[in-house]
């Protein structure tokens, strides 16, 4: 399984401040769906961080996001481990296929992988 980025996902409500300081930190705004905004660094596009005031579409908003290769083949080993599936795994309208899992320490990863 190929892993193509990990991003951190803040849950506040003051998205466009934060995206201001990440800017002085070289972050550049690269989505805003009005409830996630993501910021990039110009230089290495998979070093991100997304501020979230809540999930559009599951019932609590992750704290990290982990995009991989193969959402389904992820899903299919979490689920033989046993893991506490948070979010179905499924299509969004935004171009992801995605499941929530959660961590060993209680923490919710949100796994996709762009369709």
């Amino acid at each position: 399984m190929s892993v193509r980025r990990v991003m951190p996902v803040i849950t506040t409500e003051t998205a466009p401040e934060s995206r201001d300081f990440y800017g002085l930190l070289g972050f550049e705004e690269v989505m805003d769906m009005g409830w996630i905004m993501t910021v990039a660094s110009p230089s290495t596009p998979a070093a991100q961080i997304s501020f979230m005031t809540s999930d559009k579409t599951a019932p609590v908003s992750p704290d990290m996001s982990v995009e991989v290769e193969d959402v389904d083949a992820v899903y299919a080993a979490v689920r033989e481990a046993g893991a506490e599936i948070v979010h179905p795994l499924q299509d969004e309208e935004w171009g992801v296929r995605r499941f929530f899992v959660r961590d060993p320490s209680g923490r919710v990863v949100n796994v996709l992988s762009h369709r």
